[in-house]
């Protein structure tokens, strides 16, 4: 299982609309997919048309990480052909866990609920709220990357830049297995002298992390997402080119999960000073509470050595 956050500090930027369209390239390429909707507005969800009336949701899930509440919030989206294409569902609940100050027993949560489906999916997508509060930590702590979407305007350069330091931080102190994988340029308007302007700035600041293609504002994109169908199925004009810009996207970072995989999971993500506490995470991001480096283990293994940890 290789997960995959699709993260933005900032709102409107289209964060949504790319973690669909990695989700229709997955499918495309059958393979098996789970898409996590953390956005407390639920886009995701509406997106890949899964039932709104469900009993339980990730607000449920992340309160219980139970495998019996999880399998109620886990449904089928009607996307689904010759894979799988599964949704855990979002809801407008899930705002009141997004507390600006988690626990370390809160970051992990998301984990520890992978750790029960693991064998079930070959990647998860997770399409994480606009700040950097409770459930994107949650969903990075998770992640094995993280791709940020921006657009080319000053707001979402500087959002950018600050969720690169944060990524940056976690990884150092919390998950050694996370990294940033790149910069996504979203709703590019090719005539516009500022968003010129901002691709060039972007360029100069994220280097080689400044991903390829950019995607431009279309229509095409906005219709496929209102009626809730991958663009790769999409038959309008122009909606085979955005979905070739997804394949070349998801390709890369496929490829570098398998580049990666002898490296993941080799070390186990909880400090020495993290374990059996609950102490908010401001409190174990010093630099006395480092990583322990230890043997290969999965992701069920080292659920299972903090749940021994804390007797």
């Amino acid at each position: 299982m290789h997960v995959l956050s699709v993260s933005s500090l900032k709102g409107g930027v289209g964060k949504t609309t790319v973690a669909l369209g990695l989700a229709s390239a997955a499918l495309n390429k059958g393979i098996n997919t789970l898409v996590i909707d953390l956005d407390p507005q639920c886009d995701a969800t509406s997106g890949l048309a899964a039932p709104a009336d469900q009993t339980a949701s990730i607000a449920e899930v992340l309160q219980s990480p139970k495998l019996p509440i999880l399998r109620r919030a886990l449904v089928s989206s009607p996307w689904s052909r010759t894979s799988k294409m599964d949704v855990l569902v979002g809801s407008p609940r899930s705002l009141l866990l997004d507390n600006p100050a988690p626990t370390v027993s809160d970051v992990w949560k998301l984990e520890e609920i992978l750790a029960m489906i693991e064998d079930e999916y070959e990647l998860v997508i997770i399409d994480t709220p606009p700040s950097i509060n409770a459930l994107t930590r949650t969903a990075w702590v998770a992640s094995d990357r993280v791709i940020l979407v921006t657009e080319p305007a000053l707001y979402s350069v500087i959002a950018a830049d600050r969720a690169r330091r944060a990524i940056t931080e976690i990884s150092a102190k919390l998950s050694p297995r996370l990294s940033l994988y790149g910069f996504v340029v979203n709703r590019l308007r090719q005539q516009s002298h500022e968003h010129e302007y901002r691709i060039n700035e972007l360029r100069e600041m994220f280097g080689d992390l400044l991903l390829q293609p950019y995607f431009e504002e279309r229509a095409v994109v906005q219709q496929s997402t209102g009626a809730a169908r991958p663009i790769h199925s999409w038959p309008a004009d122009g909606a085979a080119e955005v979905a070739k810009g997804f394949d070349w996207l998801l390709a890369g970072v496929m490829a570098d999960f398998e580049r990666e995989a002898p490296k993941r999971d080799r070390v186990n993500i909880v400090g020495r000073t993290m374990r059996g506490q609950s102490s908010p995470l401001a409190a174990v991001m010093s630099p006395e509470a480092g990583p322990v480096v230890t043997e290969p283990e999965t992701r069920r293994s080292r659920k299972k050595r903090r749940w021994f940890s804390r007797r």
